[in-house]
């Protein structure tokens, strides 16, 4: 079984532990916000361009009309 820890001892490390975190500058959120939106966007048009492609192939194998 773990020890118990006083409270205090544990907020203090908590704090100390907090301390250490790198929190990213404005411009470093801000590029990586624009990588996602890109990344989505190309996402979006591979799968769209994907799900027309067997569509179409699909419609021809099968020799559907619509």
């Amino acid at each position: 079984m773990a020890s118990k820890t006083n409270p205090v001892t544990f907020l203090r490390q908590v704090r100390s532990e907090a301390s250490k975190i790198h929190w990213p500058s404005r411009r470093e959120t801000m590029i990586s916000t624009a990588m996602v939106l890109v990344m989505v966007v190309f996402a979006a048009l591979f799968f769209f361009a994907a799900d027309q492609l067997m569509g179409w192939l699909l419609r021809l194998v099968l020799n559907v009309s619509v």
